[in-house]
C-alpha cells in the first residue's frame, strides 16, 4: 500500500513539473516588434511613401518658415508708420524708397502702389491688388505638393495592401494541398503594414497642410489690411 502511494506521488510530481514546464513556456513573452522592423517588412511601397513623407515635411518647413517671416513683417506697425510720416510731409520719394528696401509682400505691394501715383485712386488699387495676387501665388508655392503627398499616401498603401494579398494567394497556389499559415503570413503582413504606414502619411501630409492654408490665410488677411490702409492714405487730403 505503501509503495502505491509513493509511485501515485511520484507520478504527480511529474505531471506537475511538466505542466509547469508547459506553462513557463506558454507564458513567456514573445519578442517585440519594433517599428523599424515593420516598415522593412512591409516592401518597396513603405519606402516610396518613406520618401514622399520626407518631401512633404521638407515643404512644410521651409514654406512655414517662409510665411512666418512674411507675417511677422505685416504685423509690424513700424513700417507703416513711416509711409505714412513720409506721404505727410510730402516726401514720396522717401517713401517709395523706404518701400522699395523692404524685401516683403507688403513693401512691393506698396511700393507697386507708389509707381503708379498719378493715376486715379482705382487704377493704383488694382495694381496693388494684382501685386497682392502675385505674393499669394508666390506664398502658396509647393504647398499643392503637401495636399498631393495627403492624396497619395493611402492610395499607396492601399496598393501595397493589394501587392501583399496576392502575394499570400500565389504562395497558397503554389503550396497546393500544403497550405500552412506561415505561407500566408508574410503576404498579409506587408498587406496590414502598407495600409498603417499609408495611412500614417495620409494624415500627418492633411494636418501639415492645413496649417499652412491657416498661415496663408493671416498672411492674407494682414496684406489686405495694410493694403486698405495705404488707400486710406492716399484719400486722405494733402
Amino acid at each position: 500500500m505503501t509503495s502505491k502511494l509513493l509511485m501515485i506521488q511520484s507520478d504527480m510530481s511529474t505531471v506537475v513539473d511538466t505542466m509547469g514546464e508547459a506553462v513557463g513556456e506558454t507564458v513567456a513573452a514573445p519578442e517585440r516588434i519594433t517599428l523599424w522592423d515593420m516598415a522593412l517588412n512591409g516592401g518597396w511601397i513603405m519606402l516610396v511613401l518613406a520618401l514622399l513623407l520626407v518631401l512633404a515635411i521638407y515643404v512644410f518647413v521651409e514654406r512655414y518658415l517662409t510665411l512666418s517671416t512674411a507675417l511677422k513683417g505685416e504685423a509690424d506697425n513700424q513700417f507703416m508708420e513711416e509711409i505714412r510720416e513720409h506721404v505727410h510731409k510730402g516726401e514720396l520719394d522717401a517713401a517709395r524708397n523706404l518701400a522699395k528696401e523692404t524685401e516683403t509682400p507688403l513693401g512691393r505691394m506698396i511700393n507697386k502702389g507708389f509707381s503708379r501715383l498719378g493715376r486715379p485712386l482705382p487704377d493704383i488699387q488694382a495694381a496693388i491688388e494684382n501685386e497682392g495676387q502675385l505674393e499669394v501665388a508666390r506664398l502658396e508655392k509647393h504647398v499643392s505638393l503637401v495636399a498631393t503627398v495627403a492624396s497619395l499616401g493611402p492610395m499607396i498603401g492601399f496598393l501595397g495592401t493589394v501587392t501583399g494579398m496576392i502575394t499570400a494567394f500565389q504562395e497558397m497556389a503554389y503550396a497546393g494541398n500544403n497550405i500552412d499559415i506561415s505561407l500566408l503570413s508574410t503576404g498579409i503582413y506587408q498587406a496590414m503594414v502598407t495600409t498603417v504606414g499609408g495611412l500614417i502619411v495620409g494624415i500627418v501630409c492633411y494636418f501639415l497642410h492645413n496649417l499652412l492654408v491657416n498661415r496663408i490665410s493671416k498672411v492674407v488677411f494682414e496684406l489686405e489690411v495694410r493694403a486698405n490702409e495705404f488707400m486710406d492714405l492716399l484719400h486722405e487730403p494733402a
